[in-house]
């Protein structure tokens, strides 16, 4: 009897199934996709520090200062003296605000660090209105609209002094310093070749006609400072002053310069020659380059009705232009009658 053969047919079945199963295997691997890669990258470097301790100035935000009208002619006013080294000169100049012009006193001022000088503010005709451009530190003097604010600001440039030596040296042929105060001190006569004029803005009707050099563009481009805080309370105390609005005072303002910023009541205030109520002037003041302008129109007749150097006028009226007050008749005193002469005894008469 013949034994069964048994079946190969097993050995392909299982070979099937391992080849099937590695496929398998096999297909996963490609089909899945490996996790992003991660690049670190370092943050940037801190930017580098400013400079200048405070940062470059800019004109503030928003609608720029502008009028319809323009602003008033320049005070006449004498300079107080400086209060002490260091400080500098800002002249005054008519600000607008509460819709109308006031005034901003001129006053000595410690500038935001050695070395810069003051480019004073002015307003200029542009586009049918009036347009201010505000003052501001810096290595140099910028251009300022060709007005003559007198001390020193002729129109170009300033000429009151300069820093030498990490000191401010003043021209006291031009600005005014107590040599007793102040010792860093030169005198050099400066010649002006402008026309002294009160104008307070350039360009349009009646404007000063100037415009910026070559080197006063480039002096724009410098790294400026803006005024300083003590400035500021300066200008916002003046428009809070309503004794400084030009409505108030005609143009002649009482207070048209300080010793210091926001001084206005402080001993050494300065009132413009013309003004109602403006305060005599210091001791030691400097007149400005106007004042004899300013006080022929500001004269006031003396009280005994006289010339003032004590001579009658050459075409016999008063001063200010008007014929000398009458005086009060005096009653006359009544002569006395002359009694007779009594006759003189000499020796040997009887």
């Amino acid at each position: 009897m013949s034994k069964p053969k048994r079946s190969n047919t097993t050995l392909p079945l299982a070979g099937a199934l391992l080849a099937v199963s590695a496929v398998m295997l096999l297909g996963g691997c490609v089909v899945a996709t490996p996790p992003p890669r991660v690049v670190y990258a370092p943050p940037p470097p801190p930017p580098p520090p400013p400079a200048y301790s405070q940062p470059a100035y800019a004109e503030p935000a928003g609608e720029p200062i502008q009028a319809n009208e323009p602003p008033p002619a320049l005070p006449d006013y004498d300079q107080p003296p400086c209060p002490t080294e260091g400080y500098l000169w800002t002249p005054g100049y008519w600000a607008w605000g509460g819709g109308g012009y006031y005034w901003v006193p001129g006053t000595w001022v410690q500038p935001p660090q050695v070395g810069v000088l003051w480019t004073p503010g002015y307003w200029g005709f542009v586009g049918g209105v009036y347009r201010f451009n505000a003052g501001y530190w810096g290595p140099h003097v910028g251009f300022y609209g060709g007005v003559n604010y007198g001390f020193g600001y002729g129109g170009v440039g300033f000429v009151g002094g300069r820093w030498a030596g990490g000191g401010f040296v003043y021209n006291r042929a031009v600005v005014n310093v107590n040599v007793a105060v102040i010792h860093n001190t030169y005198n050099e006569t400066v010649v002006n070749n402008v026309t002294v004029n009160r104008v307070s803005f350039n360009g349009g009707p009646h404007g000063v006609v100037a415009a910026p050099t070559p080197q006063e563009q480039t002096y724009s481009q410098e790294h400026h400072f803006a005024p300083t805080p003590m400035q500021q309370q300066h200008i916002q105390q003046a428009a809070r002053n309503p004794s400084l609005a030009a409505s108030a005072n005609g143009g002649h303002p009482a207070i048209a310069a300080t010793p210091r910023p926001g001084a206005f009541n402080a001993p050494g205030v300065v009132g413009a020659h013309g003004s109602v109520a403006a305060n005599a002037r210091p001791a030691g003041a400097l007149p400005s380059p106007g004042a004899q302008r300013s006080q022929v129109a500001s004269a006031q007749p003396p009280a005994n009705g006289q010339h003032p150097n004590g001579q009658p006028p050459a075409n016999g009226q008063h001063p200010n232009g008007q014929p000398p007050a009458a005086k009060p008749q005096q009653p006359k005193p009544q002569q006395a009658k002359p009694k007779p002469a009594k006759a003189e005894k000499h020796e040997g008469d009887k």
